[in-house]
């Protein structure tokens, strides 16, 4: 069963049921219900066409339910409507779905949490860490925002922010390993970029292209994790680095900074640095201050303490750490690393231990404890 096809075909099938008068909650429901039917098919008897598959399948889950609904009656001219089966139009209605999640009906977070699930394929779990709430308060928020909008017909795009905003998270859960998403986000992101002239547009395409550029210095062939520091910068792809720089010095030179553009130039800094030791801390701290300033984001401020470690030593990294809460996401492996930087190795060791348990996922729990288990043997001798 071709996962990764399933995933890529969702997005366009529940856009046709969209399009077609189905409610948003009772369309995903419904192309669940048809992907659910296509595991079970699909591997002893595949079908030459898989999205008119999807399609006519989908489609005949929300007239089941719609029957079974209280509004049968009004209803039941929809049976008539069934698309018929046959090869399917070779339409990308992903960006567009994206847009009309981002519905006025819904606050921003709302809708990009439920576009991250009904169209990012992401789990509840992903989502909640990447707001840094737990996944029963995300769940919540996904079930309200699924009842705000049930009954709504989905004809009023929403804001580009909240769209942006989508893709990047997107990108960020692809780029770490989890969900191969990345090149998708970066895909729909030059669409974007091609069809509104926005700052913050091209600021997005430019971070995304610079990140992936190190993709694949990111891991050995073990498949363990390889800190920036240490990458094989031969590795970068220096095309998307070109690409990426490029973007983002004409989206600055419109002198309207958003948070994406103060990203891309931080990203654009360290692939600028010919060798780990060449990087323009001092810059890049400077720039921290800057999104922190647009954002208020606690995680900004962590990694702000990390660059300040690095320009102006550990010590006045620490401090920077200290005003931040010890119960944000990786706040204990960024302690550990200074501390390290400091001299202080049985502080480091042990820290690295208390945040390889807390790893949000296995390569980055295997590269914490290597890191723990390296200090303890080094002290050992």
């Amino acid at each position: 069963m071709n996962e990764t096809l399933l995933r890529s075909l969702t997005p366009s099938v529940l856009a046709i049921l969209v399009r077609r008068g189905a409610d948003f909650a009772a369309a995903e429901d419904a192309v669940q219900d048809a992907l659910v039917e296509a595991v079970r098919v699909w591997p002893a008897d595949p079908p030459r066409d898989a999205k008119a598959w999807l399609i006519t399948a989908a489609w005949r889950k929300f007239l089941d339910a719609t029957r079974a609904d209280t509004a049968r009656r009004r209803r039941e001219d929809l049976v008539d409507e069934e698309p018929a089966t046959g090869p399917a139009t070779a339409v990308d209605d992903t960006l567009q779905l994206y847009f009309l999640c981002a519905h006025p009906s819904l606050t921003p977070s709302s809708a990009v949490a439920l576009t991250l699930r009904a169209v990012g394929g992401l789990t509840t779990r992903q989502i909640a860490q990447a707001y840094l709430v737990p996944e029963a308060t995300m769940a919540q928020r996904i079930s309200r925002a699924k009842r705000t909008v049930s009954g709504i017909r989905f004809d009023q795009p929403g804001d580009v922010a909240t769209v942006l905003r989508v893709l990047y998270l997107v990108f960020n859960e692809g780029y770490s390993g989890d969900v191969d998403l990345a090149s998708e986000a970066i895909r729909l992101t030059r669409q974007l970029a091609a069809t509104i002239d926005h700052p913050e547009v091209a600021g997005l395409l430019a971070l995304m292209l610079l990140h992936h550029a190190r993709r694949a210095a990111r891991t050995a062939p073990d498949g363990s994790l390889v800190p920036l520091a240490e990458q094989d910068r031969g590795q970068w792809d220096t095309k998307s680095i070109r690409e990426g720089v490029e973007i983002l010095q004409a989206a600055l030179a419109r002198d309207r900074l958003g948070e994406f553009q103060a990203q891309a130039a931080i990203a654009a800094l360290h692939a600028d640095a010919p060798t780990a030791e060449e990087t323009d801390w001092v810059q890049i701290v400077e720039w921290y201050d800057e999104l922190a300033r647009l954002t208020d984001s606690p995680v900004v401020r962590l990694n702000r303490a990390v660059a300040v470690g690095e320009a102006d030593g550990p010590r006045a990294g620490l401090t920077a750490l200290a005003a931040l809460e010890d119960s944000l996401p990786r706040h204990t492996a960024v302690a550990a690393y200074l501390h390290e930087r400091d001299g202080d190795l049985t502080t480091a060791a042990r820290l690295y231990a208390e945040a390889a348990q807390k790893a949000p996922n296995l390569a980055e729990r295997d590269h914490l404890t290597r890191q723990a288990a390296r200090l303890n043997a080094g002290r050992r001798h």
